[in-house]
């Protein structure tokens, strides 16, 4: 089985992903305000929530018939976000992975409670679920984790995620304003212009959390221990994929490059020195060799793109065509891509799959693996037919019978040219049987 996917792979690898792809709401009962985050808590409960960038957490059942949701937390008297676009408000959430056992999960937001009416801080804290009632926090658990001060009102990052390694990783921004202008990128002083790793399960030094031992920067110089990676201007989102373990980030650029990075540990990701693969400021000098690139840039404000929105790499089932590759979007246009990344050939294949006309502000999944994205107040799917010969919304031998009469006839549909070739033949037949396969 194992050699029937990874030729099934190889073929994918090298083809060109169909464009005839669709959206559709996947709640069509349901709708929040300014909603930036989908997530599930890994407790097979079939839920989702969803994060209302103002300081609310809703959740409901995981079914496309679902009629109404809750309000699992709402700390919008304590969230610093006054409607409107901002990048300021509720921005985080990430469930413990022993969740279903401890009921802890942690969210990353900002307020103004420091007295400093002009600046907001990063806070990210803990809270519990309630004891008698799962689909509801327990607003007096909070625990504040850390804080960090902000200079600016843009630029907070956001993204926090447990690792494979069990370890909480969060992203900040370089601070806002515009071109880094306190050089936070590549100081690694602070946790401006970073994604940190640190150890929620056992607090050391004082702090409520630990550092692993394994972080890159422990034993450098004025240098922060928790720091797992900088010179990131924002990763607003960023992943791992869960086959190959890498950590994919979206960083959102400045003035003419938007990127995606694969993150490494102690790795310097350029900012501000450089936008992307260039030097910044534009015609400045800088040396690319001191600093590792992105695996893919794209061009600001061409046919009107603006904000990279960081998605996640493929491994559900729904979308079998789109197994391996990473899904990501414009906030701006709505344009939806497919990531094709080679590892160890470092071969790249990008591809537009649809343009959804969405204002994208986050991707998740389910704990199905689905993909979800969100924007415009509501939650979103990707649809295709692809393989779907009778339209009965599944892949089976019926749709292998009539494939190879249409072989056998001549003739022609794209629903059954797997491979995108033009053409209907044993090519797509062996490709299909494969899908069903695997």
């Amino acid at each position: 089985m194992n050699k029937i996917k990874s030729l099934w792979l190889l073929i994918y690898f090298f083809s060109i992903i169909k464009s005839d792809y669709n959206i559709e709401n996947a709640f069509p009962n349901l709708s929040f305000q300014d909603p930036v985050g989908i997530h599930h808590a890994g407790d097979s409960s079939n839920r989702l929530f969803i994060i209302e960038q103002q300081g609310r957490i809703k959740v409901f059942e995981n079914n496309s018939a679902t009629s109404s949701s809750q309000t699992f937390l709402d700390i919008r008297s304590i969230v610093d976000q006054d409607g409107g676009y901002t990048e300021e408000g509720l921005l985080g959430l990430a469930f413990h992975p022993n969740y279903s056992e401890n009921g802890y999960f942690y969210v990353h937001y900002t307020d103004h409670l420091n007295g400093n009416i002009n600046y907001p801080r990063n806070i990210v804290a803990r809270y519990s679920v309630s004891s008698n009632n799962p689909n509801q926090a327990n607003l007096n658990s909070e625990q504040i984790i850390l804080i960090v001060e902000q200079p600016y009102h843009n630029h907070n990052g956001g993204q926090m995620e447990f690792g494979p390694d069990g370890y909480l990783y969060i992203s900040f921004g370089d601070g806002g304003s515009a071109g880094d202008p306190q050089g936070n990128g590549q100081n690694l002083s602070t946790f401006l212009g970073s994604i940190i790793r640190i150890d929620i399960d056992n607090p050391s030094g004082g702090l409520n959390y630990g550092i692993p031992s394994d972080n890159p920067f422990i034993d450098a110089l004025n240098a922060r221990d928790e720091i797992y990676a900088y010179g990131l201007r924002n990763v607003w989102r960023f992943s791992w994929d869960l086959e190959t373990g890498l950590l994919w980030a979206a960083d959102v650029g400045q003035n003419e490059w938007e990127e995606i990075d694969i993150i490494y540990s102690g790795l310097n990701y350029g900012w501000n020195e450089m936008e992307a693969n260039h030097c910044y400021p534009p015609g400045s000098n800088c040396n690319p060799n001191n600093f590792e690139p992105p695996i893919y840039e794209y061009e600001l404000y061409v046919d009107g793109v603006c904000s990279v929105t960081g998605g996640y790499v493929y491994r559900g089932e729904n979308l079998w065509m789109l197994e391996g590759k990473y899904i990501y979007g414009d906030w701006c246009t709505g344009d939806i891509w497919a990531l094709t990344y080679d590892d160890n050939s470092n071969q790249i294949i990008n591809t537009d799959l649809l343009q959804s006309g969405i204002n994208i502000t986050s991707f998740g999944t389910d704990e199905n693996n689905e993909l979800f994205f969100c924007g415009n107040g509501s939650i979103f799917k990707i649809t295709s037919d692809l393989g779907d010969l009778n339209q009965d919304q599944q892949i089976n031998i019926l749709d292998i019978v009539l494939l190879v009469n249409l072989v056998l006839e001549n003739s022609y549909d794209e629903v059954g040219d797997i491979n995108n070739d033009g053409i209907l033949n044993v090519l797509d037949v062996i490709q299909l049987l494969n899908v069903i396969l695997i």
